[in-house]
């Protein structure tokens, strides 16, 4: 590249510059000159042009600065976005001014040919596509083994002459399935065994084109390939798939500007602490002009109600599967249902369930909402399914006055649960109760079952979570700590665990590849049992009751808590976050209160447009 002055008007013909593989931009002029200089851009006011006078020497003119990569590549994004929008005079102009390129002319000829359909004429640009595919910027689906050496001009070791191959089956399967559309069967016939098949090129996809033969109509055939018919659209998918096999510096990717605007605003909203709704890739639902920021205010921080009708420590709390009813259990003997008002999100007594005589420790909703199971603490022996429509009790369980039931989790099948203590009881049961399959000498602190219906994982008296195969009788370690875990829950995907330890407070552990990932900071948590939740939007937030009368949350990757939140007067024993409703969470307290978080009661406009 040279400065403005010292090209002559022939250089700067894209056509010259395109025959001889240039880079994208052709000369450096750009935007420095004003609209009454653009003749002076383009070339044809050269030193050459006025002998004797150097372009210093000229009145009017200045020396361009050399466009960097970057640069070249911030004009070649705006202008293929503003040829998107039907803007070609507007790309042409900022082409000339710029001196660049939006794409190889090799290219261009190529993605004018496949738009109209001309497919002999693309199979033959694609000869003079076949010096340009062999770049390391090219996302080829195929490439040369480790250690072999690769010449340009053998095709047996240069994967060119296979991704060549690769493109032109893409354009005559295209050509193929036009034929067949327009009912143009002997054509199609005849590109199917005379051109397709002896590229021996992926036989089993023409296996499958050769039984588009046998399609009635037209709609039948676009069914059956899954294809948007001749026209616009399946051409432009077409050449987004060739594109992946030429280098950015031919032809651009897609709709390369929106991709990059796309993964800015997601990474924002990934290192935003409080973005707590629904992930809308559409770029229409965010503001491009300032940075993504979630205030606080809109987080569940906020007490928005507290439930005072326990008249005793609140052991447990938990919302139910839809999200429409909050159960929770009470040293009071009684467990409380909690009806969701699904406009103001607030909460009103729907029924209390009572005679349960040690107490409620802990709460398991059924998979479909209609029976809860509640277990009380260490030396109860019983166990309660309550039927939540009707409010009546459809189980009372004990297998022994020996039993300490203080767990229980659901089979995701809605007939089977599992229960134990640290007695040594481990039952499966069925809904009335009866005993379907039990385990000896498992002394279990918590249970969870997993979503393939057969692992039930416990952890026990000896620090560990391990998983039990009800089925074939098999059992495996795969949590070991060092403290004893108190409680743990599983995430909805089922590969990470959350577990409250002893004197240790809150772990997060990968159950795919047993590893502990985090230890999340500030909790107070010694020797009593504290619950712990997922919740929010893609299950990205964390929150544990503690000692210290604090509810804590944490963004799941983030080791400091983003929230302490304040209210309760005595230890916060479980917290509860709504499974449909992000912004909503509950936690249950010694001091006998069940405090209800939502966001902050009021946020001003100017806030919410921030807040996208």
């Amino acid at each position: 590249m040279q400065a403005n002055g010292a090209v002559g008007a022939g250089a700067a013909d894209p056509a010259s510059a395109a025959g001889s593989g240039s880079p994208s931009c052709l000369t450096a002029h750009n935007g420095e000159t004003s609209a009454g200089d653009i003749a002076h851009s383009n070339g044809l006011n050269s030193s050459n042009g006025l002998p004797g006078a150097s372009s210093a020497e000229q009145p009017g003119l200045r020396k361009k600065k050399r466009l960097s990569q970057a640069e070249e590549d911030v004009i070649r994004l705006i202008g293929q976005h503003l040829t998107g929008l039907g803007l070609d005079q507007t790309v042409d102009l900022l082409m000339q001014e710029s001196g660049c390129r939006l794409e190889h002319p090799s290219a261009t000829k190529f993605r004018n040919h496949v738009m109209e359909g001309e497919w002999d004429k693309a199979e033959n640009d694609l000869n003079e596509l076949k010096s340009l595919v062999h770049s390391p910027h090219a996302i080829m689906a195929c490439r040369p083994a480790a250690g072999v050496s690769v010449s340009e001009n053998s095709s047996a070791s240069c994967p060119t002459a296979d991704v060549i191959r690769r493109m032109k089956f893409l354009l005559l399967q295209q050509k193929y399935l036009e034929y067949l559309e327009d009912g143009k069967v002997l054509e199609a016939l005849q590109v199917l065994r005379c051109e397709l098949t002896p590229l021996k090129y992926n036989t089993e996809r023409i296996h499958v084109l050769s039984g588009y033969l046998m399609c009635s109509h037209a709609e039948d055939l676009r069914a059956k390939a899954e294809w948007e018919g001749k026209g616009t659209a399946s051409r432009s998918k077409l050449l987004d798939k060739l594109q992946t096999y030429l280098p950015p510096s031919v032809m651009l990717p897609p709709r390369r500007l929106q991709t990059l605007l796309r993964q800015a605003v997601e990474l924002q909203r990934d290192r935003c602490l409080y973005h707590n709704t629904k992930l809308d890739n559409n770029l229409d639902s965010v503001s491009l002009l300032i940075d993504h920021v979630c205030s606080r205010k809109q987080f569940p921080c906020f007490t928005q109600q507290v439930l005072t009708e326990h008249c005793n420590e609140v052991w447990f709390c938990k919302f139910s599967n839809d999200g429409t009813k909050l159960a929770t259990g009470s040293k009071d003997t009684t467990v409380i249902i909690w009806q969701v008002d699904p406009d103001t999100y607030q909460l009103k007594l729907l029924k209390t369930l009572e005679g349960h005589a040690y107490g409620v420790s802990y709460l398991a909703w059924s998979p479909d909402d209609n029976y809860l199971v509640a277990c009380g603490p260490d030396d109860c022996s019983e166990l309660w399914l309550w039927n939540v429509q009707t409010g009546e009790l459809r189980t009372k369980m004990s297998q022994s006055h020996e039993d300490s039931l203080t767990s229980v989790a659901w089979n995701p099948d809605g007939k089977r649960f599992v229960t134990g203590g640290q007695r040594g009881q481990f039952y499966q049961c069925d809904l009335d109760g009866n005993l379907l399959d039990s385990w000896e000498g498992v002394r279990v602190q918590c249970l969870w079952c997993l979503s393939d219906g057969k692992t039930v994982l416990a952890s026990d008296t000896h620090q560990r979570i391990r998983g039990y195969n009800f089925e074939d009788l098999t059992d495996r370690n795969i949590v070991q700590e060092d403290h004893p875990i108190m409680s743990f829950t599983i995430s909805r995907n089922g590969r990470l665990a959350l577990l409250n330890v002893a004197t240790q407070g809150v772990h997060l552990w990968d159950l795919q590849d047993r590893v502990l990932v985090r230890k999340y900071q500030g909790v107070t948590q010694g020797f009593y049992t504290i619950h712990s939740c997922f919740g929010g939007h893609n299950e990205d937030f964390i929150a544990s009751g503690s000692e210290d009368h604090k509810v804590y949350v944490w963004h799941k990757r983030s080791e400091l808590p983003i929230a302490e939140l304040t209210g309760h007067t005595r230890t916060v024993n479980c917290v509860s976050w709504n499974p449909q409703i992000p912004s909503l969470m509950a936690s249950a307290s010694d001091d006998g209160t069940v405090r209800i978080w939502g966001p902050a009661p009021y946020v001003d406009n100017q806030e919410f447009e921030g807040m996208q």
